[in-house]
């Protein structure tokens, strides 16, 4: 009987694990699990194209706005099974079974858990209509609806998803206002400094951003309570509002592992393998997961990009199919280089490496004090550098040239290189 593996996610990186599985010779049964109906989707053009677009009756449909976003589907996976819209609920690593939310129970061989994340919701009293979240297709197109000029929107978060939707809501006319508890948006993973040069590019475009408090409280209208007229923040300051997108960090999927004897406090615990727990027969991919890696000091921990999906399929691809086939594994290190962009008011952030670790940052290229009253793009070409003592371990560009780019990923790539052979 031919193995068969299960992959519980359908979303990227479900899809980039089927394919990594057949693009390694496995030629045995693969089912892909899915909570959502839709056929894997890309997900960061949700907090701007689907959002910036114009709508008309031919254009407004889900199946419209799937095909649009939808990845291409390859030839090599048209024998993979889908089982969608029906979400794993348990499972029984030992016995090797899954069940499904429609009550069936999936035996697997091999296990790929690709659940991913759902984002985290703010605990408010007050009415609860005109509150947003944006993870799903469903999520944005809902939302949307409710973008029209001089729409009132708060903005509760300032990281990447936050600042792209009130970037887009702006443009569309609408009236915004971020509320970040930090000292600057983005600040977190790129530091004060940088995070207040976004800050005046927001404020330049009409954004109000206020920092150090967050929403306390939700307030109904006078002549419908239960519909958002109003918040109050934590500093007492009330903004008027129809709209309040949350954008307040996310929790992995893990419930569905309860019982297993696992580490899930924070994700999915691996190790360089992507094995989970170093079990054999089980790995994990995505920002689920929670691995080592030797270029960054070995401690385990999940990593939030688009590009993690993919990398992290091929290793635990190539891991899986080795246990399957009883070969030997992949035994070079594994140490993916996160990369990330994102696109506000005609910037193209752009980043590689892990800013997060520096201990110091340093302005390599132009200037981020540059004034943007007037044009945003006078922060184009600003590199940052961020070092650990004098290592480089990651770099952030504002509208980089493909020359610049490239440049700057040799030089983050080569100094994590030097820790993995040193």
């Amino acid at each position: 009987m031919p193995s068969h593996v299960v992959i519980v996610g359908g979303s990227m990186g479900g899809l980039r694990a089927a394919e990594q599985l057949i693009a390694n010779k496995f030629d045995g049964i693969v089912t892909i699990v899915g909570d959502e109906k839709h056929m894997p989707y890309n997900r960061p053009p949700l907090s701007k194209d689907v959002l910036a677009a114009e709508r008309d009756e031919q254009n407004s449909t889900l199946d419209h706005w799937h095909s649009s976003v939808a990845f291409r589907q390859r030839k090599s996976i048209a024998d993979v099974r889908w089982r969608l819209g029906s979400p794993a609920v348990s499972s029984d690593l030992t016995a090797k079974t899954l069940t499904l939310a429609d009550g069936e129970v999936l035996h697997y061989d091999g296990l790929v858990v690709a659940t991913g994340l759902r984002p985290r919701r703010l605990d408010l009293p007050g009415p609860q209509s005109g509150r947003h979240v944006i993870r799903t297709l469903d999520d944005a197109i809902g939302l949307r609806a409710e973008l029209q000029p001089g729409t009132r929107v708060i903005v509760v978060g300032g990281g990447f998803i936050g600042c792209e939707t009130a970037a887009t809501a702006r443009k569309l006319g609408c009236e915004v206002h971020i509320v970040e508890p930090m000292a600057a948006p983005m600040i977190r993973p790129l530091g004060e400094e940088f995070g207040n040069a976004l800050r005046r590019v927001h404020e330049a475009s009409g954004v109000h951003v206020h920092t150090g408090a967050s929403v306390e409280e939700t307030v109904g209208g006078a002549d419908d309570p239960s519909r958002l007229s109003a918040v109050i923040l934590t500093d007492g300051t009330r903004l008027d509002a129809d709209v309040l997108i949350e954008s307040v960090g996310s929790h992995p999927n893990v419930e569905w592992l309860d019982g297993n004897d696992l580490d899930l406090s924070n994700g999915v615990l691996c190790d360089n393998h992507m094995r989970v727990e170093s079990r054999p027969d089980v790995v994990a991919v995505g920002d689920i997961a929670r691995f080592p890696d030797p270029a960054t000091g070995n401690i385990p921990r999940r990593i939030e990009h688009w590009c993690i999906p993919t990398d992290t399929a091929k290793r635990a691809a190539a891991t899986l199919i080795a246990h399957l086939s009883d070969e030997p594994g992949p035994d070079a290190p594994f140490s993916p280089l996160p990369s990330f962009w994102s696109d506000q008011f005609g910037l193209r952030l752009q980043g590689y490496g892990s800013p997060g670790d520096a201990d110091h940052i340093s302005v390599l290229e132009g200037d981020l004090a540059a004034p943007v009253d007037q044009d945003p793009s006078a922060l184009d070409g600003t590199v940052v550098g961020y070092c650990q003592g004098s290592r480089l371990v990651g770099v952030v560009m504002l509208s980089p040239s493909p020359v610049t780019a490239r440049k700057y990923r040799e030089a983050v790539e080569t100094s994590r290189t030097t820790v993995l052979t040193a």
